[in-house]
């Protein structure tokens, strides 16, 4: 099989049949695949302490996919190559009665990430056109225009120095189906599973078909979308890693000049 897209073009109609979720790219183990990614956390470590000390720009990682494609588990395995203290985990749940009296991008903007800071969203804005679509909890009039919007909205993070990466955990029907089977049968993982999870399989297809509008619609190159390949935990996280590496090294954040005169500065 040739070498498959990640980065999605600008201007191409995505659809996801054409990707495959267990794709590797030839990686030839699980071990090879850790021994990179350990690389790759260890540069990211000095180049998010760098975009701390700048304290000029930020970087935003958006998570989206299927439920069990991997969300938690990229930001548990990746995201461990930042300090805490620069980093700034959100997670979009049903939005609370508070939130619903305003516009569907005021919650998201009270947390975009601060200059010097990495923020990682958890599902995002993106749901307001996914879930919403899916399901109906808006007219079509409403959801139909957020895609501008959401284009707009990212222009403005983008042209306030923030770097938007958008990542689409690309998972398998048939290996959500372990998963989920998989948090069924291990007592220590039942907590992760709901009923809810199971219907909303029924609707993978609408789902596809909401991801592929979205990812067609809002893919810009201030706010660009990759397609990552999730079957395998291992290469998702490699994957994951290997695009904040060359995002944060395009960025290249650099440590801002000392104050004048500490060369004289004697300390008793």
């Amino acid at each position: 099989m040739g070498k498959q897209l990640v980065k999605i073009p600008k201007g191409r109609k995505v659809c996801l049949k054409d990707f495959d979720p267990a794709y590797n790219d030839g990686v030839k183990s699980k071990q090879h695949a850790e021994k990179e990614l350990e690389e790759n956390l260890a540069v990211l470590d000095d180049l998010g302490y760098r975009l701390f000390a700048e304290n000029r720009r930020s970087l935003l990682l958006v998570l989206q996919g299927m439920d069990t494609s991997g969300k938690d588990g990229t930001i548990r395995h990746v995201m461990r190559g930042f300090n805490p203290q620069s980093c700034q985990i959100v997670s979009f749940k049903e939005p609370s009665a508070a939130e619903l009296e305003h516009d569907f991008l005021w919650r998201v903007a009270r947390v975009t990430p601060r200059r010097g800071f990495v923020g990682i969203f958890n599902r995002s804005h993106y749901e307001d056109v996914l879930v919403v679509r899916v399901h109906n909890l808006a007219p079509r009039a409403e959801w139909s225009t957020r895609y501008d919007r959401i284009n707009a909205f990212e222009r403005l993070l983008a042209e306030g120095g923030t770097t938007i990466v958008k990542i689409f955990l690309h998972i398998s029907k048939a290996e959500q189906k372990k998963r989920l089977e998989s948090r069924l049968d291990d007592p220590n993982k039942r907590w992760k599973l709901c009923r809810s999870d199971i219907k909303e399989r029924a609707y993978w297809n609408q789902y596809q078909a909401a991801y592929e509008k979205a990812m067609t619609k809002c893919n810009t190159p201030y706010a660009p979308w990759y397609i990552v390949p999730a079957d395998k935990k291992w290469y998702r996280n490699l994957i994951v890693s290997r695009i904040l590496r060359e995002t944060l090294e395009k960025m290249a954040p650099a440590f801002p000049p000392a104050e004048e005169g500490l060369d004289d500065l004697v300390i008793e």
